[in-house]
């Protein structure tokens, strides 16, 4: 089978598709011939060995799938071949053929594409985990979204909305303001030219109850200094590269938590309850509640280009591979 697969860790340039033989499928294995393979900033830090999970070369990247059942091991129930599906892993995703532990294949609905059922649940599923787990938003509270354009971010905006929140949606242009505009956020603001603190002020009264932050860097405290009274900070990832040192005295002052979101280390511990998640996600965008963005769709041999789109924050949603 061809595969994308990462021989030297110089970021996109480091990419070239291969052939390869298809993975073995055990007992309650399922697997999937891949339709569509969705891309994500992990992704590119994989390509450089800066995540936190650091596989050695060659290895195949890509973090989420769709597909069709081709077979599955002993065991499994719950699918079987024909049935479309799609599933995250660590990394895997790019390539023909992929196979994933039975609890990871959440059925995907008829009226959902393939593209978009590559592009959702890595990004939906990190942000429903974040929200309602760890952060308990309740209807009315404000949330405010750093990084909104892009794929958790973009999840954080719709997601946010759908749950009753009052969604202020940050991003780095004009452009990506009106886009952020365009996934549901109630106000935009582009922290390019304005300033995120004094404006989150201005717009609440008392702060944003939550901040969902996937990029770290120089807005952080900012950010931070415009939570509410017993606000809650999610720290989601750091797509900036820097991750950035806050002053305590601040969580003191705010009485305010900041919460780590490790959405790959829950989804481990609780598969069932990660799986079920899924189904409700996938069930919101038959019923036109969520609308996943893909940016562009562009072939396994245009991989490098994806990553190096993601790097250059080229991308509004998603992007999505195809065999």
């Amino acid at each position: 089978m061809r595969a994308v697969r990462v021989h030297e860790l110089t970021g996109p340039s480091g990419l070239r598709v291969d052939d390869v033989e298809p993975p073995n499928v055990g007992a309650g294995d399922v697997a999937i011939d891949v339709r569509a393979a969705g891309v994500n900033f992990p992704d590119v830090l994989l390509s450089y060995g800066k995540y936190q999970f650091k596989p050695q070369p060659p290895f195949i990247p890509g973090g989420e799938v769709a597909g069709v059942v081709r077979a599955v091991g002993a065991g499994v129930t719950s699918v079987k071949p024909g049935d479309r599906v799609a599933s995250t892993m660590i990394h895997g995703a790019f390539a023909e053929q992929v196979v994933v532990p039975e609890l990871s294949a959440v059925k995907l609905p008829n009226t959902v594409s393939f593209e978009v059922g590559a592009a959702t649940l890595l990004t939906y599923l990190t942000t429903i985990h974040a929200l309602v787990d760890r952060a308990a938003l309740r209807d009315g509270e404000t949330l405010l979204v750093l990084g909104a354009s892009g794929g958790v971010g973009t999840a954080a905006v719709q997601l946010g909305k759908l749950l009753g929140a009052h969604v202020i949606a940050a991003a780095g242009s004009a452009e990506k303001a009106a886009f952020c505009k365009a996934q549901g956020a109630d106000v935009a603001i582009d922290y390019s030219k304005e300033d995120l603190k004094e404006r989150v002020k201005a717009l609440t009264a008392t702060g944003a109850n939550v901040i969902y932050d996937a990029v770290g860097g120089p807005y952080a405290e900012a950010a931070l200094r415009a939570i509410a009274w017993e606000g809650r900070y999610l720290v989601i990832g750091f797509a900036a590269g820097e991750i950035p040192k806050i002053p305590l005295n601040l969580t003191l002052l705010k009485g305010c938590s900041i919460v780590g979101v490790f959405w790959g280390q829950f989804a481990m511990r609780e598969p069932e309850k990660n799986r079920a998640s899924g189904e409700r996600i996938f069930e919101w965008i038959a019923r036109g509640q969520l609308k996943p963005h893909v940016d562009r769709v562009l072939s396994f041999g245009r991989a490098a280009e994806a990553l190096a789109a993601m790097e250059r924050r080229d991308v509004k949603g998603k992007i999505v591979l195809t065999p």
